[in-house]
C-alpha cells in the first residue's frame, strides 16, 4: 500500500529513496504508529523528508494519495468484526453522546440497527439521513452530524486529522513560494562554512577525555576556539528608482543575511556601480566609500552578492559620466569588470522574474558582464546563487 504513497511523494519532487521506503516499514513493523493515521502522517514525514523546503510538497502528496486510501470501499462481504466496532465506538463517546445513545436503546440496539442497515445497502452514499455514508445526518456514516448516532471510518464533524496536513502549514517554506525571511534564510544556510579562529574560550570534551587518558587518569582540560562561520559576505545593494517597488524584499533578504553571516559587510549603490559606493541607503557625499578602496582591503575569496533589477539606460553602464547623479570619469562596465576580477565567487540576484530580463538591453548588458551570473531573487534562485557561489 506504501508503493502508492512512495510514489505519489517523489512525483511531487521529495527526494526519497527506496532506503527510507524500508525505514518506514521497519517503524511500522515496530508499531510506532497504529490504527492513527495522524501519526502515520507525523511518522511517514519525519522519516522521509530530510529538507524543511520539502513539507509542504509532502503535505500535498500526502493529502493526495490520503484521499484515495480513505475512500476504498468496505470489503464486499460487508462483514466488520463487531467487537472492533463496538469497542472502537465506546471510546471514542463521551459521557453525553453515551446518553444519547442510551434514547435508542443501548449500544445493542445501535449496533443491531447498523447491521441491518448495511445489509440493506448496496452502494457508497453521501449525504442523506438514513444510509451509511459520508456528510449526511444518519446515524452511521463519518464527515456528517448527528446527535445519537455512531461514526464509521475517519473521524468527522470538522475534527479530522487531514487537516493536518491540509492546512498546508509549511507552504511558506516552498522554494519556489513568496518570499520571507525564514525561507531565505534556509536558502542563504548551505553558504556557511565553520572554522574555529581566535581565542582559547570553549571547553573541549573530547581533548580533555584525549589528553585525560594520555596522563593516567590526570584531569588535563582543554580548550578550544569558538566555532564561526568564517564565510566572508559583501552585499552591494540597489536602492532608489525602480528598486523602490522592492524595498520589501530587500529588506527580508538583509534581515536573513545579517543572521546567517556574522563576517557580513554591505554598501549601497543606484543602478549601477561607480567609483563609490554609500554605506546608508540615503546617499549623502560624507558618507561613503570609495570603490577602489573596497578593491584592496577585502580578500579575494570574498562573496559578492549584488542585489538590484538592472533596469536602466544602456549608456549609464557603457559611458563615461552615464550616472544620473554624478559625473563618473570612468563607465560603470569597468568598475563591474573590475570587481567581477578580485572576486570570482559573485552573483547578482534580480528582483524581477527571469521570463522579463530580456525585454531591458541593460540587463542583458549587465548579465554578460558578470559571466551571467544573474539569479532570481527567490527562495530558488538564491539556492541557485548558493550554489555557483560554491564552486
Amino acid at each position: 500500500m506504501l508503493i502508492g504513497l512512495f510514489n505519489a511523494v517523489r512525483a511531487a519532487g521529495v527526494p526519497v529513496s527506496l532506503r527510507e521506503l524500508l525505514d518506514l516499514h521497519a517503524a511500522l513493523d515496530a508499531r510506532l504508529a497504529y490504527a492513527d493515521h495522524a501519526a502515520f502522517y507525523e511518522l511517514a514525514r519525519l522519516s522521509w523528508v530530510k529538507d524543511e523546503r520539502h513539507y509542504d510538497r509532502f503535505d500535498q502528496a500526502f493529502g493526495h494519495w490520503w484521499r484515495g486510501v480513505a475512500t476504498t470501499s468496505v470489503a464486499p462481504d460487508k462483514t466488520i468484526p463487531e467487537e472492533w466496532l463496538r469497542r472502537d465506538f465506546m471510546r471514542m463517546l463521551t459521557d453525553e453522546e453515551k446518553a444519547r445513545i442510551e434514547k435508542l436503546g443501548g449500544i445493542d440496539a445501535l449496533m443491531k440497527a447498523f447491521r441491518e442497515r448495511l445489509a440493506e445497502q448496496t452502494e457508497r452514499h453521501t449525504g442523506g439521513n438514513r444510509w451509511i455514508g459520508t456528510g449526511g445526518t444518519s446515524p452511521f456514516g463519518t464527515g456528517g452530524y448527528h446527535p445519537e448516532g455512531m461514526r464509521v471510518g475517519p473521524q468527522g464533524g470538522g475534527r479530522s486529522a487531514v487537516k493536518v496536513w491540509e492546512r498546508r502549514q509549511f507552504r511558506e517554506l516552498a522554494d519556489d513560494a513568496e518570499l520571507g525571511v525564514r525561507n531565505l534564510q534556509l536558502a542563504l544556510r548551505r553558504l556557511r562554512r565553520f572554522a574555529r579562529q581566535g581565542a582559547a574560550e570553549e571547553f573541549d570534551l573530547d581533548g580533555t577525555i584525549d589528553a585525560t587518558a594520555r596522563d593516567a587518569g590526570l584531569l588535563n582540560i582543554k580548550m578550544r576556539p569558538e566555532r564561526h562561520n568564517a564565510v566572508k559576505v559583501l552585499l552591494l545593494l540597489d536602492i532608489g528608482g525602480s528598486m523602490d517597488d522592492h524595498i520589501n524584499l530587500c529588506e527580508q533578504l538583509f534581515t536573513a543575511a545579517r543572521g546567517e553571516f556574522k563576517r557580513l559587510t554591505h554598501y549601497y549603490f543606484h543602478n549601477c556601480v561607480y567609483e563609490r559606493l554609500w554605506n546608508r541607503s540615503r546617499q549623502y557625499d560624507s558618507d561613503h566609500i570609495s570603490t577602489a578602496e573596497l578593491l584592496r582591503t577585502h580578500p579575494p575569496d570574498t562573496k559578492l552578492i549584488f542585489v538590484g533589477d538592472a533596469a536602466m539606460a544602456p549608456h549609464e553602464i557603457l559611458q563615461p559620466g552615464g550616472s544620473i547623479e554624478h559625473y563618473n570619469e570612468e563607465a560603470g562596465s569597468v568598475w563591474l569588470r573590475r570587481l567581477a576580477n578580485k572576486f570570482p565567487k559573485l552573483a547578482w540576484l534580480n528582483p524581477m522574474p527571469q521570463r522579463t530580463w530580456h525585454y531591458t538591453a541593460s540587463n542583458r548588458l549587465i548579465a554578460e558582464l558578470i559571466d551571467q551570473r544573474m539569479y532570481e531573487l527567490t527562495p530558488r534562485g538564491i539556492d541557485q546563487a548558493v550554489r555557483a557561489l560554491l564552486r
